[in-house]
């Protein structure tokens, strides 16, 4: 095992198993790829390539590096999830496809058929055009829903079809007198059929059968298209009509909440802009009456003269004020003097309380 397997077993061992350490660069590249510059660029690489396609020219390798990037870029990012988007998968394919022509010698005959296919194929790169469009993205993804009940109206159509053929082969395709033409056997039955469906010449059909003879086919043809064409056929529209209002409809709410949120963080971005401001200021400002009253402390003295105006620092209020402290302790020492009164006397009754409870019942009465 060389040096550069057991390199590439650790970085996809740590990519897919490992723990990533870098989780703020793959948040850039993610933030780098929905960049508005960066999707405009890589638009118009896949519009140039091709155009240099369609002028059959060989400018494929620089375009396909700014692919190649792009895929490597979505891929290191998100390695786990990248398959889990049928986008992505697209994009594989169709860069897979797009290298392939450069495994083949296009200058041997045997191969130049192979090579000239796989070339053929380089138009599909235009695919890419629908991961960078939401409105392309939601259509693809209505028509892939819509498949699902699309193939049950297939299904049906398909066995009328048979069932037509059948009676239609039965009917007019007699080897003698028949149309063998369009109802001699079971394809180009179905294939008539086919042209009924989608009303596309029944008219012809319908007088190749008139000059066989065969005037009441009529019935026949009239019927089919009523059930295949105004029924099935039209129900076929309409549910790829219903599937494709709905998804717009998502869409539209989609981008309605989308609008929504991101007003709702604008505002909040806004409110807390303003806030933070506020309180920066109002710390600029605490900060400033601090910076203030301190260097006023600075320049204050013990030997400056301050001059009062208010009554409260006025001589004949202090000595009101001290009159009115003496007054009050004295009242409070006669207070407690006659609280010690009242207690010394309350001692003095439960005493005697006490001794009359404690004498003897004889001394009672001759008291």
């Amino acid at each position: 095992m060389g040096l550069e397997t057991i390199v590439i077993s650790i970085v996809f061992y740590c990519l897919f198993f490992g723990r990533r350490h870098d989780a703020e660069f793959c948040a850039y590249l993610s933030k780098l790829l929905q960049n508005p510059m960066i999707r405009v660029i890589m638009i118009s690489t896949v519009l140039v390539n091709a155009l240099f396609i369609t002028m059959e020219t060989d400018y494929n390798i620089r375009f396909q590096s700014h692919t190649f990037l792009e895929f490597f870029i979505l891929f290191y990012v998100d390695p786990l999830n990248f398959w889990r988007s049928g986008y992505n998968i697209l994009n594989a394919i169709i860069l897979l496809l797009a290298y392939l022509p450069y495994t083949i010698n296009k200058n041997n005959t045997k191969y130049y058929w192979t090579w000239s296919t796989l070339k053929g194929f380089q138009v599909l790169r235009i695919l890419k055009l629908i991961n960078y469009s939401r409105g392309m993205m939601n259509l693809m993804t209505a028509v892939g829903q819509t498949m699902k009940t699309v193939i049950y109206v297939l299904i049906l159509l398909f066995l009328l079809m048979f069932i037509f053929a059948i009676l239609g082969h039965g009917l007019y395709g007699d080897p003698d007198s028949g149309d063998i033409e369009n109802w001699g056997n079971l394809a180009s039955a179905l294939f008539t059929l086919f042209s009924l469906v989608t009303v596309d010449g029944w008219t012809d059909l319908q007088s190749s059968l008139e000059e066989q003879g065969f005037t009441a086919s009529r019935a026949f043809t009239i019927v089919f298209i009523l059930l295949g064409f105004f029924v099935f056929f039209n129900m076929f529209i309409g549910v790829v009509i219903i599937n494709i209002q709905d998804s717009t409809q998502n869409y539209k709410w989609e981008c309605k909440a989308e609008t929504q949120a991101a007003l709702q963080a604008k505002k909040q971005a806004i409110l807390k802009r303003q806030q933070e401001e506020v309180n920066k200021l109002m710390h600029q400002q605490y900060k400033a009456f601090i910076e203030l009253v301190d260097n006023f402390k600075k320049t204050l003295q013990h030997s400056d003269t301050v001059v009062l105006e208010d009554f409260c620092v006025s001589i004949a209020f202090i000595d009101l004020y001290l009159t009115s402290l003496d007054l009050q302790d004295d009242t409070i020492y006669r207070l407690q003097g006659l609280y010690y009164e009242l207690a010394n006397t309350l001692n003095a009754m439960l005493v005697d309380m006490k001794e009359t409870a404690e004498a003897p019942p004889e001394n009672q009465k001759d008291s």
